[in-house]
């Protein structure tokens, strides 16, 4: 299984792991001429060689018509001027009306640039995440977010930078480590305030962090918002063949060497790997037209999978049993569905674990033009499919069997 493994021990910012990860991407230079090409207006990417504490790594400097990221003497809301890792706080002009963008004009700059759907709608999730912290710390709305630190195009281009990366890189699974985020307190434009930063704090829910020896801003929102959106789990290094290494630099020294380490290779399981639930119960008294609705209710509500098996039940009853297959964060919701919509009293639980193989999607080129494969892999397997709408699509198109076309593209 590909795994990619960030290491944060000097804490994260959108540079620094867009230039990690461009150590690991097989033609460098080539993706950040089409990430110059996107048509980001006025923005130019580029990666200088960096050296911190004797190691060898890479810079991310962006460009915003033709100056490279300055402090500005007026720091707006929301910045953090004393962020070692990322300058993108900044404004870097006064007529630079980007500098107050809102949610809607950075979801809007997304929107028009050619990306692949899936590095698309990864940006605007990261965006909206970074936003409903925003609102929730400064007690106000969406509507109301104007963006200073992250909707700058420089960040821009870092998030969609970081998005293009993971989507061409393609890891199965994502694993962060505990994220140093360092102490003490960072000036902003309304005074100041604790590290990490409240929004910092807020996007790193649920991720093991630490503050270290270092005072200082040592995490970015930037960068928490994109380490949480991507991981898949947290932990230390996990065995794993390593093919490739990467380190993105901060722009300042201190005693231990300032970057963010990628390492991408090959892990396997020999273990359960997921977890899931299965909800059930009998029903005797349900017509059938019923227990289809009920069934609908529960893909509705998030079930992965939902079913009915005959069964026989006490006083030679002949009934069903609906079973209900979901994630344990969605047990309850999904159990609550069940007792609504049929006539059972009671839903019982199974927690299991799963050997599960790793999914993702991905579009190829083929005779009939791009089609979406499904590709899974883990434990020494791997199955690659294409997806039946897309056949479907095609047959009815080319009017050609089904089966004509799932073996012509199964042995493209």
């Amino acid at each position: 299984m590909k795994t990619l493994y960030l290491e944060c021990n000097m804490g994260a910012a959108g540079d620094m792991l867009m230039a990690a990860l461009l150590e690991l991407h097989p033609a460098p230079d080539d993706f950040l001429a089409r990430l110059n090409a996107l048509g980001l207006p006025g923005v130019r990417v580029r990666r200088e060689d960096a050296v911190r504490c004797g190691l060898h790594g890479t810079h991310i400097a962006v460009e915003i018509h033709g100056e490279e990221e300055r402090p500005a003497e007026d720091i707006p809301l929301y910045d953090h001027p004393h962020d070692h890792h990322h300058p993108h706080e900044h404004d870097h002009s006064p007529a630079h009306s980007h500098a107050h963008a809102d949610l809607a004009h950075v979801r809007a700059q997304i929107e028009s640039l050619p990306l692949p759907e899936a590095v698309r709608q990864n940006a605007k999730q990261v965006y909206a995440r970074i936003a409903a912290a925003e609102a929730h710390v400064h007690g106000t709305t969406l509507e109301q977010i104007h963006f200073h630190e992250v909707g700058t195009l420089d960040a821009v281009a870092d998030v969609v930078g970081v998005c293009m990366l993971m989507h061409e890189l393609a890891p199965s699974r994502v694993v962060v480590s505990p994220i140093r985020v360092g102490y003490g307190q960072v000036r902003c434009a309304h005074g100041i305030l604790p590290v990490p930063a409240p929004a910092t704090a807020l996007l790193l829910d649920g991720a093991p962090i630490y503050a270290g020896d270092l005072a200082g801003e040592m995490c970015t929102p930037t960068g928490a918002a994109l380490l949480t959106h991507f991981a898949t789990e947290y932990g230390a290094t996990p065995p794993m063949t390593v093919r490739a290494i990467g380190c993105g630099m901060g722009t300042k020294d201190f005693p231990a060497a300032n970057c963010l380490r990628a390492m991408l290779g090959e892990s396997a399981h020999s273990a359960p790997n997921d977890a899931i639930v299965r909800l059930e119960c009998n029903l005797d008294d349900m017509t059938g037209e019923a227990v289809g609705f009920a069934l609908d209710r529960l893909f509705e509500a998030g079930a992965r999978d939902a079913f009915v098996q005959s069964i026989q039940m006490k006083k030679n009853r002949p009934g069903m049993m609906l079973c209900c297959i979901c994630t344990p964060d969605r047990a309850d919701a999904l159990a609550a569905e069940m007792l609504h919509h049929t006539t059972t009293l009671g839903v019982r639980r199974q927690d299991m674990a799963r050997y599960a193989l790793d999914r993702r999607v991905e579009v190829r080129a083929t005779a009939f033009g791009d089609v979406r494969y499904k590709v899974s892999e883990g434990y020494g397997v791997q199955r690659v499919k294409p997806e039946y709408d897309d056949v479907a699509a095609i047959a009815l198109r080319e009017g050609l069997p089904f089966s004509d076309v799932l073996q012509r593209l199964e042995n493209a």
